[in-house]
């Protein structure tokens, strides 16, 4: 009857048609400017075909459709609102001519149905889901909302309460809630799917379902149960402030609530159009086209690097434990080894730990779990290093005991291994001076708490060869971690542009500023905590020596009047979490977590950090002070050619250090800006120092209207 690229007619007995998606080349169905069109085609046979009784909507795909192509947004969302508007109409529009045609349709759900494929399944009758499927619309994730008809007919099918749960939450839902929730019709096994989905739709051409009062009641207004409104809102607190999307969703849902669903859609083609032109809707699709790069980098890392099939951690304790476990739990065995019984039984208490937390939220069973703890062999010599694809050094941070320690395993290993230090800030260079096989040496600098954070640093030093980098990347992705190869330089790529972040808070704070204050515009902003916070986390001491390191490095650019605070506090006793006293002071609650509480004991600190007493700033001053140093060091990175693109230093600060998704990223938010804005706010603060001064390429993509991500 028809064929096109992405959906195919076919005519079945009984005069039924089935509408199936099959996107030519592809592993998966999308809703993309080439489907739109084909289903405007495929509606148009339809309408035409003489005797046709009800309609089958399947996929060939082991998904139903996965959503829209999100690569098309990024050109989409530049065009002025009226466009947008008429491209909502126009696509939304050709769901309602589907939705009215005039016999049964009946959609099986075999896999993922989320954002544009739920829209699909809810313009149909009736929808049958397989039970290894789910539904969702994840829109809210991207910084937009459902525009094809989402907001629209769930809350009159399912009820505005769920549609109030489901749309600003964005999370997928399995097939037992969609039941429950009146989302699906159906639930049944994937091999009884296609013969269920008949039967219903034999079904309702029989009369023995109801199909026509259904339409009817999907054409009508929807009530709004009293309280839900507010409560989908105190759900999305933390989001809602960040994510224009979030809340404008809840606000639509309600206020088409009393409207028929062409008003309803109308008013969500609308909000769609608004959304899609905020700075959260740009972040979050750069964020996720940014992820997807990245995933194909890491294909051509595989096909470079040596396959790890045996891996071994130096040094235990609980970072060789985190790494350990990372390993093992996705299938890579380990050898953990260290000098001292009580470190190993520290790092296989810590896989322990995070191997029984895995079971008891039922993620592995446990004879599942006790086949990873079996492949981790803990011991005190290089037994079996011979076996070791990748070695882990995750000693002391010290470079003179690194540099033995790096000596002596490789004198265990096959000349073909790869050793790689978990170093967050020493040099590989120097490490690598202390080994005969220098080209099979780099970095790999995990985040803490290793098993949840995704980001990991490869180092490339000098000699570190192409493979070896690959190699290392490799494993960090069996490992269910998200690689960037970083070039050699002081703080490597994040830390080295969090200090300038940490420095001007320093600044601030010599100024006058109230920590207080800058941390809770800071956590405004979107970040996970302040910078005092941050600084009482990560530890006084341990900052201390990582802005001594970095600023050493690039003192012609970060060096700073004001003192190092981290310091003048870790002089004062005062250590952050690990001592109960920095910025803040804390007490563990039951659970034995450290609760932050107000520190009543600063004010002879402050005073000598602030020499000039308290000022006032703006809140707007303060971001200015606290983003632009991290702006110009990320395209200062760039410029050094320390990463390959910015999408690898927004990434990074993404997944390292939790910038701020909606905002995507410093050089991201730096674009959103507009350069020329970013240096003229440069230029205004030059009298701070170098650390304010942007780059030449800075100044020339300013002053040409250009931009770090281009057109």
């Amino acid at each position: 009857m028809y064929v096109g690229k992405s959906i195919k007619l076919i005519a079945l007995d009984n005069e039924l048609v089935e509408f199936r998606f099959d996107r030519d080349g592809e592993s998966v169905n999308k809703f993309d400017a080439t489907t739109l069109g084909d289903l405007k085609a495929a509606i148009e046979v339809i309408k035409a075909a003489p005797g046709v009784r009800g309609i089958l909507v399947t996929s060939a795909k082991d998904v139903f459709i996965v959503g829209a192509d999100i690569f098309e947004f990024t050109s989409l969302f530049k065009k002025p609102t009226a466009e947008l508007q008429a491209f909502g109409t126009n696509s939304a529009g050709l769901f309602l001519v589907f939705e009215d045609l005039p016999f049964p349709i009946v959609t099986a759900i075999n896999g993922f149905a989320l954002g544009g494929g739920l829209e699909m399944a809810l313009a149909s009758d009736y929808r049958v889901m397989a039970t290894v499927a789910q539904i969702g619309l994840p829109e809210t994730g991207l910084g937009i909302i459902p525009g094809f008809g989402g907001t629209v007919r769930l809350p009159r099918l399912a009820g505005a309460k769920i549609a109030l749960d489901w749309i600003p939450s964005g999370k997928p839902q399995p097939a037992a809630v969609a039941l429950a929730a009146g989302a699906v019709d159906a639930v049944v096994e994937p091999a009884e799917l296609r013969d269920a989905a008949l039967k219903v739709l034999n079904e309702a051409i029989s009369g023995a379902r109801d199909w026509q009062a259904r339409r009817t009641i999907r054409r009508g207004p929807v009530t709004i149960p009293p309280g839900s409104v507010e409560a989908a809102k105190a759900a999305v607190a933390k989001t809602i402030g960040n994510v224009p999307a979030v809340g404008a969703v809840i606000d639509l849902i309600a206020r088409a609530a009393p409207l028929d669903r062409d008003g309803a859609q109308a008013q969500e083609v609308e909000v769609f159009a608004e959304v899609a032109k905020t700075q959260a809707a740009a972040s979050l699709v750069q964020i996720f086209i940014n992820d997807q790069l990245l995933k194909k980098k890491a294909k051509g890392y595989a096909k470079i690097g040596r396959k790890v099939t045996q891996g071994a951690v130096l040094g235990a304790g609980i970072m060789g434990g985190g790494i350990t476990y990372t390993s093992a739990v996705r299938g890579t065995p380990v050898i953990m080894k260290d000098i001292a019984e009580s470190a190993l039984e520290l790092g296989l208490n810590e896989a322990d730990k995070l191997l029984a937390k895995q079971v008891e939220t039922g993620k592995l069973k446990p004879e599942k779990a006790a086949a990873i703890r079996a492949s981790i062999e803990a011991q005190l010599g290089y037994e079996n290093f011979e076996t070791a694809d990748v070695v882990i050094e995750a000693v002391v941070e010290n470079m003179k005991v690194k540099k033995i320690v790096l000596a002596e395993v490789e004198k265990a290993l096959r000349t073909d291994a790869v050793i790689a230090s978990n170093t967050s800030s020493l040099s590989i260079t120097e490490m690598a001076s202390a080994l005969t096989r220098p080209e099979n040496f780099g970095g790999m600098h995990f985040f803490n708490p290793v098993p949840l954070m995704p980001l990991v640093e490869v180092i490339r030093g000098p000699q570190t060869s192409e493979q070896t980098a690959a190699t290392i990347a490799s494993y960090a992705v069996a490992m269910g971690k998200t690689p960037i190869i970083v070039k050699e330089c002081p703080g490597f790529l994040v830390n080295r542009i969090l200090i300038p972040y940490v420095i001007g808070f320093f600044q601030l704070i010599r100024d006058g500023a109230d920590f207080h204050q800058i941390d809770a515009v800071m956590e405004k902003f979107g970040w996970p905590m302040g910078p005092a916070f941050l600084l009482d986390v990560i530890g006084l001491d341990t900052m201390s020596h990582v802005v001594d390191i970095i600023v050493g490095g690039f003192h012609n650019r970060m060096v700073t009047e004001c003192e190092n605070v981290s310091t003048v506090m870790m002089t004062a006793g005062r250590l952050g979490q690990k001592n109960g006293l920095g910025f803040y002071r804390y007490e563990k609650d039951p659970k034995g977590r450290p609760h932050k509480l107000a520190a009543t004991d600063l004010a002879p600190i402050m005073a000598k950090i602030q020499p000039g007493g308290p000022k006032s700033f703006s809140d707007e001053e303060i971001v200015e002070r606290m983003m632009l140093p991290m702006i110009i060091e990320a395209a200062h990175c760039i410029e050094d050619e320390i990463v390959e693109s910015p999408v690898e230093v927004d990434m990074a600060l993404v997944l390292g250090l939790g910038f701020p998704r909606h905002v995507g990223g410093a050089l991201k938010y730096a674009d959103w800006l507009g350069l020329a804005s970013v240096v003229a706010a440069c230029d205004r603060h030059a009298a701070l120092g170098a650390m304010f001064k942007p780059t030449k390429k800075m100044r020339a993509l300013a002053a040409s209207g250009g931009s770090f991500y281009g057109a």
